[in-house]
This record gives C-alpha cells, structure tokens and sequence, in this order.
C-alpha cells in the first residue's frame, strides 16, 4: 500500500460504495439529487456508522461497543484501586 496506482489504496472506498449501493441506494428512489444527498447522508450518520454491526466491534454496533467498553473500563480501574487500598 501506498504506491501510485495501487489497487490496494482504493480497497476500503470501494467496499464501502458497495455497501452504500446495497444497502441504502438500490432500495430507495429519490426525485432529486439534492435529496438523494442528503438522504445518503442521513443514512451514513445515523445508522451505516453508530448502529450498524461491525465485525472490528465482534459483531456489536459502536454505540454498544463503546457502552461495553466504558463499563469494562471502569470495572478496571476500580479493581486497580481496591488493590492499592489493600
């Protein structure tokens, strides 16, 4: 990756159209390219990217990720802390 012309570089673009064109584009129909874009905007910012399922997140959306992640955090750090106490 890096080198002009790599097909490498564009990889994570083009699955990500392919997800918008499935996903979203081929199920709707829009009167005008205005609403079109804002509409697929809609679409990226509140579901494709906060509630849809990423495999990175083992399966969890990255609201619920973050949620599990935050609760584990803290179940950390209060763990650390009893120790020094003791």
């Amino acid at each position: 990756m890096g080198r002009v012309a790599s097909a490498l570089d564009n990889s994570p673009a083009e699955s990500f159209n392919s997800t918008l064109k499935v996903e979203f584009v081929h199920r709707h129909r829009f009167r005008t390219r205005a609403e079109a874009a804002l509409r697929i905007v809609t679409w990226i910012t509140g579901f494709y990217n906060p509630t849809r399922r990423h495999s990175v997140c083992g399966g969890m959306s990255p609201i619920n990720y973050e949620i599990h992640m935050a609760a584990v955090r803290a179940a950390s750090a209060a763990a650390m802390s009893r120790n020094k106490a003791a």
